[in-house]
């Protein structure tokens, strides 16, 4: 994989929405690393404890703090810098803020990506362009089978369906002006990738289980759970990128045979509860007690959730290399040295992105 990534990515223009968030700072350090030339666009961190902060993220990168909504500054990024490669991670990407925040969340996700493949058709040279949406865009119907690819799309709550839209507005992209037969005038591989329930160190958003997990461990408070029996499929953060970046390069050689969508998710086995998932960082941590919070009047959340990845891994030859203890390992050793001031941010996402890839 190393050969592969150094070969397609040194030396490329990269251009990186959402640089400033969890998945975005950890795929900026990952391009920096392969000597790619980066560009970013997305809001400025909320607080100085985010990652792109703790790492120094602006130090990788020519950062471009903007609205994704803003189309004018987005076309404007996206033409001037002419990117060899996009990856389109900004979004409002929270299930619980997208019911205080419904229609902004629909701007974000569905017009943010419709306004970025927009600039995408004014360029005139040839482009990759991975748009990262979710597991939750399939219609959950709450059964045991894993969806695949070519499931019926859908959304019960507004950022699942906003999700959902994007897609759509990604195919009809797709079809109308990057269409795979006219593939030798526009010169532009557009697809979209579909991503489990991430987890990894620097993670500190509100309403998601890791950093409730270790900010609960720290307090020595009881791990507070809303839905302990949910089904989640949870991989290591480097799990999905490692997909991004193998489908980038495979793309780049061959962009319509590997053209669609890509789900990307741990094995079966790995797809495990909220209350396994708590227990198994308590047990890791080596303390801390596992509570039911029994709130009620909440908003919806999906139950059961698993995808399918036999295209990634029979047609990419992409295969996760963690399964959920490991994962789940890496991650609290993450917050344990960063919390005791051993290893900086960015030395312990390099030294986890090198462990990754000779895993």
């Amino acid at each position: 994989m190393q050969e592969l990534l150094d070969n397609t990515y040194r030396g490329k223009k990269v251009f990186l929405t959402g640089h400033t968030g969890f998945k975005g700072s950890w795929l900026l350090q990952w391009l920096h690393l392969l000597g790619a030339k980066i560009k970013g666009y997305a809001l400025d961190p909320q607080n100085k404890e985010d990652l792109y902060n703790q790492m120094n993220g602006a130090t990788m990168c020519d950062s471009v703090i903007a609205d994704l909504r803003d189309s004018h500054s987005l076309e404007q990024s996206i033409l001037s810098f002419e990117p060899d490669f996009i990856f389109h991670l900004a979004a409002q990407p929270l299930v619980r803020l997208s019911y205080d925040i419904p229609a902004d969340t629909f701007a974000v996700n569905a017009i943010g990506t419709a306004y970025l493949l927009d600039a995408v058709r004014k360029l005139k040279q040839s482009c990759v362009v991975i748009l990262i949406t979710t597991d939750k865009v399939y219609e959950n119907k709450e059964w045991v089978y894993p969806y695949r690819e070519n499931d019926r799309l859908g959304g019960y709550d507004p950022y699942s369906a906003s999700k959902a839209c994007a897609e759509l507005v990604i195919n009809s992209y797709t079809k109308s002006f990057f269409n795979p037969a006219d593939f030798s005038h526009h010169q532009k591989a557009i697809v979209s990738a579909r991503a489990g329930n991430v987890i990894g160190g620097g993670d500190w958003a509100t309403d998601r289980i890791v950093p409730d997990i270790v900010r609960s461990l720290q307090a020595n408070v009881p791990v507070s759970v809303r839905n302990p029996k949910a089904v989640r499929p949870w991989q290591h953060v480097l799990e999905p990128l490692s997909g991004y970046l193998q489908l980038g390069a495979k793309l780049n050689k061959d962009a319509i045979r590997f053209g669609g969508a890509w789900n990307f998710g741990p094995y079966a086995e790995d797809n495990k509860t909220v209350e396994e998932l708590v227990k198994m960082a308590i047990e890791i941590w080596g303390s801390g007690k596992f509570e039911n919070a029994k709130l009620l009047n909440q908003p919806h959340e999906a139950g059961l959730l698993r995808l399918d990845i036999n295209k990634a891994t029979n047609e990419l030859h992409w295969f996760p290399k963690y399964n959920a203890a490991k994962a789940i390992s890496k991650t609290l050793a993450w917050y344990k040295a960063y919390t005791l001031d051993i290893t900086s941010a960015r030395e312990l996402i390099q030294e986890d992105i090198k462990a990754y890839i000779h895993a």
